[in-house]
């Protein structure tokens, strides 16, 4: 049986916006992100994060960081009982300093490779599925998978969340 997930765009929808983000230092959660999360683990959606990381083509940071920082994400997720299924993300930008990252992909959104990738890996109908993110190229990705793409637009996360979720049902 398939199942059912709940997307998350990482920067400006689970944590303040800060520019090139990769460093725990600088990290805040969206208010309502913890609970968002929480909320959707019990209510059995899996939880992937999607998000673009051009700082790692910029040669800002490496990968290194992104997984640290993930790590330290669930960790904290983890104290308040909720968790992230998965964690995807781009490393690539077409005006990246570094070669091996310096190029076009299908990744990247809007393109939807990185949801795609998750629906196969973890047998998602997108039918019955969200993505939350803050900017259009969040819901056009979205879209273009299959599943439905909510703007997020400010305020609390899980009120957006329940919200979007309790409109389909």
């Amino acid at each position: 049986m398939p199942n059912k997930a709940i997307f998350f765009d990482r920067d400006g929808t689970l944590n303040v916006d800060v520019h090139y983000l990769h460093d725990l230092a600088d990290f805040v959660w969206i208010e309502g992100a913890i609970e968002a999360i929480r909320w959707a683990n019990v209510h059995g959606y899996l939880v992937i994060v999607v998000t673009n990381q051009s700082g790692i083509a910029r040669g800002y940071y490496d990968e290194d960081a992104v997984h640290h920082l993930h790590d330290w994400m669930n960790a904290e997720l983890a104290i308040h009982g909720a968790h992230i299924d998965a964690f995807y993300y781009c490393p690539h930008h077409t005006e990246g300093s570094v070669p091996a990252y310096a190029k076009q992909c299908d990744c990247r959104k809007p393109a939807p490779g990185m949801i795609l990738r998750a629906i196969a890996e973890h047998e998602i109908d997108p039918a019955v599925s969200f993505l939350f993110g803050d900017a259009a190229s969040d819901v056009t990705a979205a879209e273009a998978a299959g599943v439905r793409g909510v703007h997020y637009a400010g305020g609390s996360l899980l009120y957006c969340v329940r919200n979007a979720v309790e409109a389909e049902r």
